[in-house]
C-alpha cells in the first residue's frame, strides 16, 4: 500500500512488498535461530576444546602438539564447503522472497484473478516459483550436508593418527632395553614409561576435543541459512533513511494567522501560504519528472491539479506531505522552508484524503477518530452527517461499535471512502489535500459531499486533485499540467475560453 511505501526508504520503493516482508520475519527469524544455535554450540565447545588440549599437554606434549596441528585441517574442509554452500542458501532467500511477493499479490487481487478466469495460469506461475525454490532449497541442503560426514572423518583420521602414535610409544616404552625406554618416555613428555592407560585416557581427551567440530558442523545448514540471511537484512538496514527533521526551533506563525480555523485544528495553525520555488523532483535519478516547477497559492484559495495520468499531479501532493523531498529548489509554507519543520507538525496543519482508502482492524468510531482521538461521541457523529456516512452506519449490526475487518471488511468501497471523509471532517485541519476523494462515490452522493467540502474548504488553503473535472467547476484556481510542468492555469471558464489542452478535457468528458 502506499502507506507502507512511504515509510519504507526509498532504495526499497521498487521492491515487491511481500519480498520486505520477507525480509522483516522470515530471515530475521532465520539469522536468529543460526545465531542461536551457533553460539550456544561455541561458547560450550571453547571451554571444551580447552579443557581438553590443557589435560593432552600434560598426559603428552608431543602428541598434543600434532592433534593441534591437525585441527586446522577439519576447519579448512569446513569453510571451504561453506563458502560454496552460502551462495545456494542466498539464492535460496531471494526465491522465497519472491514467493512471498507473489502470493501477497495474488491474495490481494484473488478477485481480478477469478475475474479473468486466470486461476490455472496463476497455479502455474506459483508451481514455477515453487520448482525454483525447491531446486534452490536442495541445492543448499545438499552442499551444506556434507560438511559434517567430512569433517568427521578428519577428525577420525586425528583419532587414528593418535592411536597409532601412542601405540608405538606404549610398545617403545614396555620393550627391552631400558635405555630405549626411557627415551620414549621422555619423548611422550613424561618422566614415567607412556602406558597404556595413558593412551586410553589421551584418545578419550582425543575423542572430547572433536567432539566440538563435529556439533558445529552440525549446524552448518542453519548458520549457512543465518549468514545468507543476515545479508538480505542487513542490506534492509543500512538503505539510506529519509532525511532527519531539522533541529533548528520552527519559526512560529504570525499573529492572526489562525484566523477560520475551528475547533479540531491546532492552535498553532498556519496561514496557507505555499510556494513551490523552481522544484525539480525525480524518484529515479535518470528519469525527470518534475523540472524548474513554480507555483505560489495564497491562503485560503482552491488549488485544483488536472492532466494526464503520470504527470506528477499525486506527486505534487506527495512532496508538500513531504512523504519525499524534492531533488532541487524548496517548497516554502508561509516562507519557511518545509524540510525546516518537523514532519509530524508539517502534517497535523493538513487533511488528507486518499483515493486509495485504509482502515485499521477496529471500530467505526475508533476509524474515524483516528484523527482526533480525543474527539467526543456527538463530534464523531457530527463528522460522520457532514460525511453522510451516518445513515449507513446506523444500519450496521452494532453502529459505531461495529468492528471493522482488515482493510475496511465487508464495507463496500464507497462506504470506506465515506469514512476517510469523516475522518478529515473531524480534524478541521487548517490546510486540506483532496486526491480523487469522492472517485468511488455516486453521483448523488458526491453532489453533498461537495457542498460539505465547499464549506470545510472556507478560509482553508486546498489543493484538490481530479479527472473529473465536474467536481472543480468552481475552484479559485485550476492547474493544467503536462509532463511535470503547468501547462495552463486560470478558472475554469477562462481556461474553457482558451480552447486549450484543459477545453479539450474538459469536452472529452462533457461532449
Amino acid at each position: 500500500s502506499a502507506s507502507l511505501a512511504v515509510a519504507l526508504p526509498a532504495g526499497l520503493l521498487h521492491h515487491p512488498h511481500g519480498d520486505i516482508v520477507s525480509r522483516i520475519t522470515t530471515d530475521a527469524d532465520g539469522v536468529g535461530d543460526g545465531l542461536l544455535l551457533g553460539f550456544s554450540q561455541l561458547f560450550t565447545g571453547l571451554i571444551t576444546i580447552v579443557g581438553t588440549l590443557i589435560f593432552m599437554f600434560v598426559i603428552s606434549w608431543p602428541i598434543a602438539l600434532a592433534v593441534l596441528f591437525i585441527t586446522p585441517v577439519s576447519l579448512f574442509v569446513a569453510r571451504f564447503i561453506g563458502t560454496r554452500t552460502h551462495r545456494h542458501f542466498r539464492r535460496r532467500a531471494e526465491v522465497q522472497g519472491s514467493e512471498t511477493a507473489f502470493i501477497d499479490e495474488m491474495l490481494s487481487g484473488a478477485k481480478v484473478v477469478k475475474a479473468f478466469a486466470r486461476e490455472s495460469i496463476t497455479s502455474a506461475e506459483f508451481d514455477d516459483i515453487n520448482k525454483k525454490y525447491e531446486k534452490a532449497s536442495l541445492s543448499a541442503s545438499f552442499f551444506s550436508s556434507l560438511t559434517n560426514p567430512t569433517t568427521r572423518f578428519v577428525n577420525s583420521l586425528v583419532y587414528a593418527a593418535v592411536v597409532l602414535v601412542g601405540a608405538m610409544l606404549a610398545l617403545a616404552s614396555q620393550g627391552d632395553g631400558g635405555a630405549a625406554g626411557a627415551a620414549a618416555a621422555v619423548a611422550a613428555g613424561g618422566a614415567s614409561a607412556f602406558t597404556v592407560g595413558a593412551l586410553s585416557t589421551l584418545l578419550a581427551y582425543t575423542n572430547q576435543y572433536t567432539k566440538p567440530f563435529n556439533e558445529i558442523s552440525g549446524v552448518v545448514t542453519e548458520f549457512q541459512n543465518a549468514l545468507a540471511c543476515a545479508d538480505r537484512l542487513f542490506a534492509l538496514l543500512e538503505e539510506p533513511s529519509e532525511p532527519a527533521d531539522s533541529t533548528e526551533p520552527a519559526a512560529q506563525p504570525a499573529a492572526g494567522t489562525t484566523a477560520g480555523v475551528t475547533a479540531g485544528a491546532t492552535a498553532s495553525a498556519h496561514a496557507g501560504a505555499v510556494t513551490f520555488d523552481h522544484v525539480s523532483f525525480r524518484y529515479l535519478p535518470d528519469k525527470p519528472l518534475i523540472e524548474d516547477f513554480s507555483l505560489s497559492v495564497k491562503p485560503g484559495q482552491r488549488i485544483a491539479i488536472v492532466g494526464p495520468t503520470g504527470c506528477g499531479k499525486t506527486t505534487l501532493i506527495n512532496l508538500i506531505m513531504r512523504f519525499y523531498d524534492v531533488t532541487g529548489g524548496a517548497i516554502l509554507l508561509d516562507g519557511q522552508d518545509i524540510r525546516s519543520l518537523p514532519r509530524a507538525d508539517l502534517r497535523k496543519q493538513i487533511g488528507m484524503v486518499l483515493q486509495e482508502t485504509w482502515l485499521k482492524n477496529a471500530t467505526v468510531r475508533e476509524n474515524i477518530a483516528m484523527a482526533r482521538p480525543d474527539a467526543s461521541d456527538s463530534e464523531i457523529v457530527a463528522a460522520a452527517k457532514a460525511a453522510h456516512a451516518h445513515s449507513f452506519i446506523r444500519r450496521l449490526p452494532q453502529g459505531y461499535d461495529t468492528p471493522l475487518g482488515e482493510g475496511g471488511g465487508a464495507l463496500s468501497q464507497g462506504q470506506r471512502q465515506l469514512l476517510c471523509i469523516a475522518r478529515v471532517m473531524l480534524a478541521l485541519p487548517p490546510m486540506l489535500i483532496l486526491d480523487e476523494a469522492t472517485s468511488s462515490i455516486d453521483t448523488r452522493t458526491e453532489q453533498k459531499i461537495q457542498s460539505a467540502f465547499a464549506r470545510l474548504m472556507e478560509g482553508r488553503t486546498s489543493f484538490i486533485v481530479a479527472h473529473r473535472l465536474s467536481t472543480i467547476r468552481f475552484a479559485d484556481l485550476i492547474l493544467v499540467m503536462r509532463d511535470g510542468k503547468i501547462i495552463e492555469q486560470g478558472k475554469h471558464d477562462d481556461l474553457l475560453a482558451q480552447n486549450g489542452f484543459y477545453a479539450a478535457l474538459y469536452r472529452s468528458q462533457f461532449a
